[in-house]
């Protein structure tokens, strides 16, 4: 309801980064971040394809996947493999979506700042709100999700 209600003006933001002004920010649970390793993170996505939808994405700004150095790319991965086993077992999800927009013509909605989608996907989870509504219903709250998955990435 916050994002629907905002000012068109409110929600084009800064013009920043959304990943750099959320990594910059003190309070990692108001900024959705649920693990920051040494070279990547992993953040909820605010607007949400499925309960769950998580980003990892790089501490470092950065475009594209060849831009990354070889450990941010290692560690990049190997967050999405937690990441999918942390969702898995919190949420119990019978498939997942995994995947990397690179530029704004291939759906990036932050073309400047790569990063990883996982998205996971349950039996009859899309309806014909998204097609007829335009628009998203999702069960949970991104607070609920969160609390579901950080015990696993404290574990990290």
């Amino acid at each position: 309801m916050e994002y629907m209600t905002q000012s068109s003006e409110d929600s084009k933001g800064s013009g920043g980064c959304i990943f750099c002004d959320h990594l910059a920010e003190s309070d990692d649970e108001g900024a959705n971040i649920v693990y920051r390793g040494r070279q990547a993170f992993v953040i909820l996505n605010a607007f949400p394809y499925n309960s769950g939808h998580l980003m990892v994405a790089p501490l470092r700004h950065a475009a594209d996947l060849h831009e990354l150095s070889a450990e941010e790319r290692h560690e990049l991965m190997d967050l999405t493999t937690e990441a999918i086993e942390i969702v898995r077992a919190a949420m119990r999800p019978e498939g997942f979506n995994v995947g990397v927009n690179l530029g704004e013509v291939a759906g990036a909605g932050v073309p400047g700042h790569v990063h990883v989608h996982v998205v996971p996907r349950w039996g009859g989870d899309t309806n014909f709100m998204p097609v007829v509504g335009e628009t998203k219903v999702l069960p949970e709250m991104l607070a609920d999700t969160a609390a579901k998955l950080r015990p696993g990435f404290a574990a990290l």
